[in-house]
């Protein structure tokens, strides 16, 4: 651990949304911030980006982050960048406004900080105009928000010092940023010329009346955009070439370049050099791996990030929220027998080392059908936002056998107590050949959300429940119901 003598210290000079942004990937990585803006609003807006980042970019980690480093807001550029380790200008994209800007920077900076521009358009030998100490000055351009998105394009100039540009990509990695060093220095650098394409691309598309503004960002959203955010451009075509990779892919869709198909018409020629520099590339980038492990790699990656996005049904998520919705079976029917909540299959990545399903997804299916029962008794959502929800008070498992990816599993349950404001339910987890793999006790507790303390639950929550409870009375306790930790089976 370090103390606050021995942090690094930022200074942000601009604190809009990327000088907040990156205000909080060092804050929550342990640095000092110093922040230099004359906006009078430029602390409630930083404080509402923490306040965000504070929620989120924890979340990104199984380990906590270093202890938050202390926010200072100062009156100058000179208080803000004297002794910091790292300067990160941030001002408005106008070059008269940044050469003024980084007059002031280098006439207070110490000689080994990182002097660093946000821009998303000029060049650092343009920022260096006029300076006397461009040695110092880099681009290096985040992408929105930058206390997320781990990229950052370091774009140095003949000028500009090798070694700060080494620091720099250390500093970097040290807040759990990813930097892309940019061979030439390049009006717009590389991922922003991505982006201008594509965006004049569909400026044509709605101006031609082909598309709207919804229907365009529906096809990155639900199509490649997804696959580009895990392999890229030519990881992606790597794949679509099958077996025979890059060369095959070129070959196959090469001639394509030479169609009407986009309004960016001045494309290179396809030359054998071009090819062969491609094809070598992409073998040095991804030929450790066959076509079929990329695909199941890519397949991994997409049901991870598909399942993250049906979490808040959203975009490609939403879809699969939908089509869930429409494939759930309706509610079993209430017989004097355990009932049927759920049946999935389990997915890759519920499984650890062992190569079966880690512990916590045994719970985490019991959770499954336990939200089924309470949907059943009419404890769903509506009754949730109506101020009363049933709370988890205790769990017991029993682990019996093990569950590897691909099982079919059925989630079952009998209601032991549904008396009063207590819900005593026991589940069992089997395979379809009735193999047992586990077993759960829970207690939950019916709340009143306004109080927070237990209460009865609504009559029509009440008459289904017990409705349950009477058809399982006379069924025997389950094998393990009340079972203490280290008792005999």
């Amino acid at each position: 651990m370090t103390d606050s003598n021995s942090r690094k210290i930022a200074a942000i000079v601009g604190g809009g949304v990327i000088g907040g942004g990156w205000a909080a990937r060092f804050l929550l990585n342990g640095w000092d911030v110093r922040v230099a803006d004359p906006d009078p609003d430029a602390k409630r807006k930083i404080s509402e980006v923490l306040a965000n980042a504070r929620r989120s970019l924890p979340a990104l980690y199984d380990v906590a982050l270093p202890a938050e480093g202390e926010l200072s807001f100062v009156g100058s550029i000179a208080e803000a960048v004297s002794g910091a380790d790292w300067v990160q200008e941030s001002v408005p994209e106008r070059l008269s406004i940044k050469h003024k800007v980084f007059a002031e920077i280098l006439a207070a900076a110490g000689p080994d900080a990182v002097v660093a521009s946000s821009t998303s358009g000029f060049k650092p030998s343009e920022l260096q105009e006029g300076n006397e100490k461009p040695g110092q000055i880099m681009v290096c351009h985040p992408f929105n928000p930058v206390y997320l998105l781990p990229l950052i394009e370091v774009v140095p100039s003949p000028k500009t010092r090798p070694d700060l540009t080494q620091r720099a990509g250390d500093l970097l990695r040290s807040v759990g940023m990813k930097p892309l060093v940019v061979r030439k220095e390049i009006d717009a650098h590389i991922a922003d010329r991505f982006l201008e394409a594509v965006w004049r691309e569909g400026l044509w598309l709605i101006n031609d009346g082909i598309a709207n503004t919804q229907e365009i960002d529906d096809a990155i959203i639900y199509g490649f955009g997804l696959r580009w955010a895990q392999m890229g451009l030519f990881d992606t075509y790597r794949v679509a070439g099958g077996e025979a990779g890059m060369r095959h892919f070129i070959g196959q869709f090469g001639p394509a370049l030479a169609w009407p198909w986009t309004k960016l018409m001045d494309v290179p020629e396809l030359t054998d050099e071009l090819v062969e520099t491609i094809a070598t590339q992409s073998d040095e980038q991804s030929g450790h791996m066959s076509i079929r492990e990329m695909e199941r790699i890519r397949d991994d990656n997409l049901v991870g990030m598909m399942r993250a996005l049906k979490k808040n049904k959203w975009a490609a998520g939403a879809v699969i929220a939908q089509h869930q919705a429409a494939i759930t079976p309706d509610f079993p029917e209430i017989k004097p027998e355990p009932l049927l909540l759920a049946r999935r299959q389990i997915p890759q990545s519920w499984t650890d080392y062992n190569n079966h399903m880690n512990e916590t997804h045994y719970l985490e299916l019991f959770s499954v059908g336990g939200e089924v029962l309470l949907n059943m008794i009419g404890s769903d959502e509506a009754y949730v936002a109506s101020g009363k929800s049933y709370f988890t008070a205790e769990n017991h498992v029993i682990y019996v056998a093990e569950t590897k990816q691909g099982d079919m599993v059925n989630i079952k349950a009998q209601v032991i107590d549904g008396k009063g404001k207590k819900l005593r339910v026991f589940y069992w987890i089997e395979l379809d050949d009735g193999t047992l793999c586990a077993t759960g006790e829970q207690m939950q507790i019916h709340v009143d959300l306004k109080t927070r303390r237990a209460c009865d639950p609504e009559p029509e929550v009440r008459a289904k429940l017990n409705a349950i409870a009477e058809a399982h009375a006379n069924l025997p306790l389950p094998d393990g119901a009340g079972r203490g930790i280290g008792a005999k089976r």
